[in-house]
């Protein structure tokens, strides 16, 4: 709850349906053939004053979950039936589907990680729900024969007949013994952590409930750091614990209990067991860092919160992150008085700022985005102009050479401290996600693994521009179409966006785009303020009082595509989800004349009271809060939700979300469409506002492939129809 000072209520009472004759009426409408009417939607006001200015919300009643009102179960249900009906009736649905089967039912391979002499990754194969964790004993290092020789250490597809349990992360032991790994259902993410031995597959008895993350194993892999809710209602309740395998739960000591709600803790061990660094995350531009000795602790009986932890660097404005802890010198990646990161050296008996040692220095021009060490190297990943580069240096921070990727894409780098070769993942826009072998000594990077793709990929372009913003910032921005395309100026055109959380957009392969580029239509992800592109500065001028900043630099790369003759706004749909979902709902109630379409996925669109649900007090340091006086100020003039305005022809819209999203309540993607249904003067034939919540998903992690080959077939086909590709 706000403060009372600042926040009272009176609530206003009209014509209240009764839950029965709500679900009655439902379902008589849903019979009907006006199936393009929404569903009527009974607005029941509540007059909320902050600081000192009146806001009206006549929808909070569809803040409930269904499981809690039988009310909206039946209104989701109705908004559902509506949504399939008219999404399933369009001429290129069943084709798309058709399409989209085969290219979605590529295999995929993870980045391999090596500990014990084997190797383990996941792999999906052709119609799997959900990918198969695999590992091989070492000693060769060829791609045919490693994964030839693999074994299937747990799927989760024989747990779960239709689909719906994930393995959510897996982590082997450094002896490669045993594999702690987390699985959660229908997409909650509400992990529970397991423990197998590799080489009998025997599940132990330890298991780990609680939303659990794992921090890092023992040496010899009898214990390890989870992090976990203690109280899985309560998401700021997090704590990290020590665990000895074969020991109940109830007996491992406590590290360290969360003490505020926007404040993140988190953990990690060093290799040989000695040090555990805490981090403790305040948003996503700043955090403080602690070390402390695990051996002295355990030789001392781990008394609950008795580990004594050194402050590394505490108060300062800036990230802090380690990266490798060999022996006792920790180096630690930092945004510290160097928004595109440096790398120091600390040693962990006297880590005060003043003894750091500076490694790699920052660049003018590229993001040092992760660096791992090798068998006595680092290996660096950078990030210039949206794409990757790796960097090799000795532990000195002298340059030993760029490590020479396929091409202009991203790449992820998996490393083992004690040895010098691993693995790098790349993918781009027009090459599907590949697994190498490097070598880090010689810089040399052999093909491990490739799908089999029934596509050309290199059948499109790929151009990237800088478009200028409002205030002159120079935005980049990825087009894609397929070759040859000639740009009439009428092309169906659909531009993505996201802009927070120091997030970075990079190039990706997607095989369910290409159905969009065969029908001559034209993909566009800009790369707005408020990510992780340019480092840090490029992050903040996107949040908290700086957010318009990414709205308008949406606009200006939309403005851009139709100066420049690729497309018009009858043409021209927008796309984003989480907090690019908000970035949508924002588009359509700033700017609803520049856009034809738009999906709003899992969004955030009540600003002013997003914070009281599930865990949204986590990025109350990204966005504010509107308990905040001067928070609210930034924060009321762009919330969608307040800014939908009667009488106004809006985009076609199409919101989604998941009723076991454990981030974003379904409430704002409920809300918004009642709003919009109700105030907005669209043509519910032509362009309607639509719902779709899906009772088996949470924010969109470990849906089975037949869910996930439907819900691309509905928003492909919407996008589709809106820009005149389907009609």
């Amino acid at each position: 709850m706000l403060n009372p000072p600042l926040f009272s209520r009176r609530k206003t009472q009209l014509i209240h349906s009764e839950s029965a004759l709500f679900a009655i009426a439902v379902a008589l409408a849903t019979c009907t053939s006006a199936i393009a009417t929404p569903p009527a939607t009974r607005a029941e006001p509540v007059s909320d004053v902050i600081h000192g200015q009146t806001i009206v919300d006549d929808y909070r009643w569809l803040e409930s979950l269904e499981k809690e009102s039988p009310e909206v179960e039946a209104w989701t249900t109705a908004q559902n039936q509506r949504t399939k009906a008219i999404l399933s009736a369009l001429p290129c649905h069943e084709q798309l589907k058709r399409q989209l089967a085969p290219l979605m039912s590529i295999g995929s391979v993870g980045l391999p990680k090596r500990e014990g002499g084997s190797a383990f990754w996941t792999e999906r194969e052709g119609t799997q729900n959900q990918p198969v964790l695999y590992f091989a004993s070492e000693g060769i290092a060829s791609a045919g024969p490693l994964r030839a020789e693999k074994k299937v250490l747990l799927d989760v597809n024989a747990l779960d007949a239709k689909g719906l349990t994930s393995l959510d992360w897996w982590d082997p032991s450094p002896n490669g013994e045993r594999v702690a790994f987390g699985t959660s259902k229908s997409g909650s993410e509400m992990s529970v952590l397991h423990v197998l031995e590799v080489k009998s597959g025997e599940w132990m008895s330890d298991e780990i409930v609680g939303k659990v993350s794992f921090s890092g194993w023992s040496p010899d892999g009898d214990a390890f750091l989870y992090n976990r809710l203690a109280d899985p209602a309560d998401p700021y309740s997090r704590e990290i614990r020590w665990h000895e395998l074969g020991r109940h739960t109830r007996h491992d000591p406590l590290i360290l209990r969360q003490k505020e709600p926007s404040v993140i803790p988190g953990a990690g061990l060093s290799r040989d067991g000695r040090w555990i660094v805490v981090v403790q995350q305040h948003g996503w531009q700043s955090s403080d860092l602690f070390v402390g000795d695990l051996t002295k602790w355990r030789r001392s009986g781990m008394h609950d919160g008795t580990l004594a932890l050194v402050p590394v660097a505490e108060g300062f404005d800036g990230n802090f992150q380690p990266s490798a802890m060999i022996g006792d010198t920790m180096y630690m990646l930092t945004s510290f008085e160097t928004p595109k990161g440096s790398l120091w050296a600390v040693d962990m008996n006297a880590p005060a700022r003043a003894n750091w040692k500076i490694v790699i220095p920052t660049r003018r021009d590229e993001v040092l985005d992760s660096v791992g060490y090798a068998g006595g190297l680092l290996v660096a990943s950078y990030v210039k102009d949206v794409t990757s580069r790796v960097e090799r240096f000795t532990t000195g921070g002298t340059s030993m050479g760029e490590i020479q990727l396929p091409g202009l894409g991203s790449a992820s780098v998996s490393i083992d401290e004690s040895r010098t070769d691993g693995f790098v993942s790349y993918t781009s826009f027009n090459e599907p996600r590949s697994i190498y072998t490097v070598d880090f000594k010689s810089g040399s990077m052999t093909l491990w693994a490739r799908p089999t793709v029934p596509i050309d990929p290199s059948s499109v372009t790929v151009q990237q521009v800088f478009v200028p913003s409002k205030d002159g910032t120079k935005i980049p921005m990825f087009i894609v179409h397929k070759n040859g395309l000639a740009l009439s100026g009428q092309a169906p055109t659909i531009l993505y966006g996201y802009g927070g959380f120091n997030v970075n957009l990079d190039p990706a392969f997607s095989p369910t785009q290409w159905p969009w580029y065969e029908g001559g239509g034209v993909y566009v992800i800009a790369n707005l303020r408020g990510g992780g592109e340019y480092g840090e500065e490029w992050h903040r001028a996107g949040m908290g009082a700086n957010k318009q900043n990414v709205f308008d630099d949406f606009y200006a790369c939309a403005e851009w595509l139709i100066a420049k003759k690729y497309t018009t706004p009858a043409h021209l749909a927008i796309q984003g989800g989480s907090n690019g979902g908000l970035l949508t709902g924002v588009a359509v109630t700033q700017r609803p004349e520049l856009f034809c379409a738009a999906i709003s996925a899992v969004p955030l669109l009540d600003m002013i009271r997003y914070q009281q649900f599930l865990l949204a007090k986590y990025w109350v340091p990204e966005y504010g809060s509107s308990e905040d006086a001067k928070q609210f100020e930034w924060i009321h003039p762009y919330s969608p939700y307040h800014h939908v305005a009667k009488g106004t022809k809006y985009p076609a819209m199409l919101f989604t979300a998941g009723e076991n999203d454990s981030r974003v309540h379904p409430l704002h993607a409920r809300k918004m469409t009642a709003r919009m249904q109700t105030l907005g003067a669209n043509d519910d034939a032509n362009d309607p506002i639509l719902l779709w919540v899906d009772r088996e998903a949470g924010h969109g992690q470990g849906k089975p492939l037949a869910n996930r080959i439907a819900e691309q077939a509905d928003q492909w086909s919407f996008m589709m129809w809106q820009t005149g590709m389907c009609r």
